[in-house]
Parts: structure tokens; sequence; C-alpha cells
């Protein structure tokens, strides 16, 4: 019979192509600020109608998802790679960034659809 590690690695492909497909996603949305910073005029209420525009926020939104992914795919290795003696201390490791990184998240939606 097969034993499975609880905190083991053999992710693989999915993994592989999570990093890549969230970094290009990271790369184009700052590229697309970068260029918006240069054209946008530097007033607070341009800003302001520029970032209450449906599609920049869903835009901002995804981009925050894919970078906690892409954290999460790093941190996770990390953890695996260093903390590879305790599982009991790994786990624990796991467990703190997902939920660090969930929180992360719900409190994006807080930030940028504004939310109460």
């Amino acid at each position: 019979m097969v034993e499975r590690k609880l905190t083991g690695a053999h992710y693989g492909l999915r993994d592989w192509a999570m990093q890549r497909i969230t970094a290009v996603i990271m790369v184009i949305y700052t590229i697309a600020m970068l260029v918006i910073l240069f054209t946008l005029p530097h007033e607070y209420e341009a800003w302001r109608a520029f970032f209450t525009q449906g599609w920049v926020r869903l835009f901002t939104q995804i981009t925050f998802i894919a970078v906690a992914l892409h954290a999460w795919v790093g941190i996770r290795d990390l953890w695996m790679d260093y903390i590879s003696k305790s599982v009991g201390l790994r786990l624990t490791l796991h467990v703190a960034t997902i939920l660090w990184l969930v929180g992360c998240v719900i409190y994006s939606f807080k930030v940028i659809w504004g939310l109460a």
C-alpha cells in the first residue's frame, strides 16, 4: 500500500503552471499600471475616478488573487524544502500561511470593492 504524506510534494505541473500564469498576470498588471502612471494626471480626483471603474477593480482583484496564489506556491515550497525534519512544524506553518493568505484576500475585497 502506498503511504501518502500529508505535507509532501508531488504537485508538479499544476504548481509550475500556476507560478507561470500568476507571474504573467502580475507582469501585465504592473506594465498597465506603469503606463497609466505616466498618462493619467497626478491628481487625487483623476486617480479616484480611475480606480472606481469596474474593470480596474476587477483587474486589481484578479491580480491580488494571483499574488496570493503565487505566494502560496513559493512559501509552501520553502517550508517543504527547509522544514523537512518536523512534519508537525511544517504542517503548522502551512496552516498559518493559508490562514494569512486567505485573510489577505478577504480583506482585499473590502479594500478594492469598498465592502463594509
